[in-house]
């Protein structure tokens, strides 16, 4: 097994819960509103159900395999492949492959970029983040980011 490379650069690197992230394209660099968020993501990393009110959220599989659910459908997607979970859409993820996973998410608007970098913590260094369960004050603290940005969780992470 080839372990994925837990490192990434960019112009901000961020601690998004337990994963890495690098904002390489902002919502406001160009007119559009196109976002681009680079992901070190580890095994088992999974989002919470949840639904984007005003973006469509795209996920480009760099490295690993990651199971999609998108409205209620199973899909497995690995390196070179692209997931849509559009608006409206109840849809979450989890990082199948044992060395995790890299990925691009793109998305067109504010929302989930605001609520990321909210929610986040400057990365002390451009690793992965020592991996911590949630604490029920964090859940809430996610869940009122995602609400204010447009994003309305609906159920749990993926076991």
């Amino acid at each position: 097994m080839t372990m994925i490379n837990t490192t990434i650069a960019g112009k901000e690197l961020l601690w998004f819960n337990n994963t890495l992230v690098a904002i390489q394209v902002s919502s406001t660099d160009g007119e559009d509103g196109i976002c681009v968020v680079e992901h070190r993501q580890p095994h088992g990393d999974s989002a919470p159900l949840h639904v984007h009110r005003n973006e469509d959220e795209v996920f480009h599989i760099l490295e690993g395999r990651i199971r999609f659910v998108v409205d209620g459908r199973e899909r497995i997607a690995g390196a070179g492949e692209t997931v849509l979970a559009p608006k409206g859409l109840p849809h979450t993820y989890r990082v199948e492959s044992l060395e995790g996973a890299h990925t691009l998410t793109v998305t067109r608007g504010s929302d989930f970029e605001t609520m990321v970098r909210k929610a986040s913590r400057p990365a002390e260094r451009a690793e992965l983040p020592p991996v911590a369960m949630p604490t029920p004050e964090m859940v809430a603290e996610l869940t009122r980011l995602c609400a204010q940005n447009g994003i309305d969780i609906v159920g749990p992470p993926l076991g």
